[in-house]
């Protein structure tokens, strides 16, 4: 029964009851104080009462009829005391019967000596020494009832004590066995769940609060363990989700950093297939390439070792005109990822697997960005050829152009002397063979120079150093084949120059500074470029020599013409000046591309 009863229910009774006796106790204390206060009232009555029954037979004796009808009369009032009367109603039956006939006896005697006047009587010391006896007799009794009520206040003490005790140490049983005991075991319970073993149930089986507490700890170890284990779950997945995702992100970025870095060949598809097939988790791939005008692949790639064959089919145009998809061929699911840019088709990737599966989304998000990526490969691979291609046409036209502005005028102008020399031979006139001889001489001479100069134009480059080296590197060639001493000073280091900005300016810097190490007759060549107003590029080219020449346009005529062209390329506008110190000035001026833009 006590396995059952609820803890607060137990407390409850068991407070009560030791509340209870505790109060019965303190009220049978409080009431036996009361009573002692009486008794000790009333005996001092009965002492009253013998003292005056002895005055009164002295008074009797010595026939003092006033003394002695006082002393009755206090003693008839002692008689008839509410205390006498209460403590007589409340006691037994025996001593109100007794104290009734004391009092009567007393009457008896009261009535006899007040019928006689208070005279003397034969039997009045007898009457009133029985009298005195009766009243002590009546004083023991009264003593005997009193010393009863004690008694019975000490049992019913003594029991309340024995009850206190009892329910104490019944409180400490409770509190050991229904609340040390299970809070213990309850407590070494949540110690393993806090270190996170589940597994640790509470056997308590109680139908009190702490068994319900116990049960309800077991519910929530079991829900806590349940969404626990789910919650694992939920991490594994989502670390393998992540770490997949991880190794997708880092194909694509290493893939599209090796477009970026450099031009894929065949070899570089070779390894994105195979690390597509690995990163991917597919049953089996492969990848066609295709011209552009072409309708059958050329190159054909699946990842190694491979245990599947490539597609048999002749024809990629069905694969390509049908577009990205997915359709069933042959017992199996096969998905189309075609790579195309700006509407040129480049081939197509193929993935199969089996027609009950087929891929998830991740999947086919891979296999399209991929299939973008070799597509842009592609587009920046045709690209390049074509740069490439226009840069030889355009090389190949500047050429062509330096060959028509130089050697083929001056050969044009020799055949021309040739021409005369032949009319001068036929009219054998002297003065004219000698002056067509000295032209040729010079001609020649003239046309071997510009072919020296074409040679070295040709050869000449700006490399990944930049124009401030090719420029330290042409001051030094041109330093080593004259004397004049040649300075160089480049304030273009923040300015991003385009190729050929570098080209053209390079070009007409070596044409100036050739034809003032020709014709100047100086010591001393400056080069200086600046953007002093931030905005146009200024290149000027001075020497300190004889100055420019009536017939500026007929010397060099070729160098100008070229120096003009390229001016005219750029945009610019150049001149040539005669300064007053003596010497020339090659000024150029042009707007760099960077701020077009």
């Amino acid at each position: 029964m006590l396995r059952n009863a609820s803890i607060i229910n137990v407390f409850r009774i068991s407070l009560a009851i030791i509340v209870i006796v505790a109060s019965a106790s303190s009220l049978s204390a409080f009431w036996l104080l009361e009573k002692s206060e009486q008794d000790a009232e009333l005996i001092n009555v009965a002492g009253s009462m013998r003292m005056h029954a002895y005055k009164f037979a002295t008074e009797l004796s010595n026939n003092q009829q006033e003394q002695a009808q006082a002393t009755a009369e206090k003693i008839e009032s002692l008689w008839e005391k509410p205390l006498l009367n209460r403590h007589f109603a409340k006691a037994s039956t025996d001593v109100e019967n007794y104290a009734i006939q004391v009092k009567q006896e007393w009457q008896s005697i009261a009535q006899e000596a007040q019928s006689r006047g208070f005279t003397q009587l034969s039997n009045n010391t007898q009457r009133i020494s029985t009298y005195v006896d009766d009243l002590d007799q009546l004083v023991g009794m009264l003593q005997e009832h009193s010393e009863h009520r004690m008694e019975s206040v000490r049992s019913a003490l003594a029991l309340a004590s024995f009850i206190i005790v009892a329910v104490f140490f019944f409180l400490l049983t409770v509190l050991k066995r229904k609340i040390d005991e299970p809070l213990t075991h309850l407590l070494s319970v949540s110690k393993r769940l806090g270190r996170g073993d589940f597994t640790a149930k509470s056997k308590l089986n109680n139908n009190d609060e702490i068994g319900q507490l116990a049960r309800t700890l077991n519910k929530m170890s079991e829900t806590v363990s349940y969404f626990y284990g789910g919650l694992e779950r939920r991490v594994e997945q989502q670390t393998e989700e992540l770490s997949r995702k991880n190794k997708v992100l880092s194909f694509l970025y290493d893939t599209a950093r090796s477009i970026i870095e450099h031009s894929y060949d065949y070899n570089n598809y070779q390894e994105v297939i195979e690390k597509l097939y690995e990163v991917g988790e597919v049953e089996d791939i492969e990848l066609c390439l295709l011209t552009e005008e072409g309708n059958r692949p050329f190159l054909q790639l699946q990842p190694r070792p491979n245990s599947h064959e490539p597609c048999e089919a002749g024809d990629c145009a069905t694969c390509i005109k049908a577009g990205p998809g997915a359709s069933v061929i042959e017992d199996k699911m096969v998905y189309r990822f075609v790579l195309k840019r700006e509407d040129q088709n480049y081939g197509v990737l193929i993935v199969r697997c089996d027609p009950t599966e087929s891929l998830a989304t991740w999947q086919q998000q891979l296999m399209s960005s991929t299939a973008d990526q070799l597509a842009l490969s592609q587009s920046l691979k045709s690209e390049e050829e074509q740069v490439r291609r226009l840069a030889l046409m355009h090389e190949r036209t500047v050429i062509a152009r330096e060959l028509h502005d130089s050697l083929a005028q001056a050969l044009s102008y020799l055949k021309i002397q040739v021409t005369r020399l032949h009319k001068a031979v036929d009219k054998n006139d002297r003065d004219t063979i000698d002056d067509v001889s000295n032209e040729l001489r010079e001609g020649l001479n003239a046309a071997y120079r510009q072919l020296r100069e074409l040679l070295t134009t040709f050869r000449l480059k700006v490399d990944g150093s930049g124009l401030y080296n090719a420029l330290q590197t042409t001051v030094k060639q041109f330093s080593e084949q004259s004397d004049m001493a040649i300075n160089l000073d480049y304030r273009l280091n923040n300015i991003p120059l385009a190729p050929h900005e570098e080209i053209h300016l390079l070009q007409i810097i070596r044409e100036a500074s050739q034809n003032a190490i020709n014709h100047s007759e100086g010591s001393e060549v400056s080069i200086t470029l600046s953007q002093p107003s931030g905005q146009d590029v200024e290149l000027s080219i001075r020497d300190n020599g004889i100055g420019l020449p009536q017939n500026a346009e007929k010397i060099n005529h070729y160098g100008l013409a070229i120096m003009q062209e390229r001016s005219r390329n750029l945009g610019g506008d150049i001149r040539l000046n005669r300064l007053e110190e003596g010497g020339t000035e090659v000024f150029f001026t042009f707007t760099p591309d960077y701020l077009l833009q």
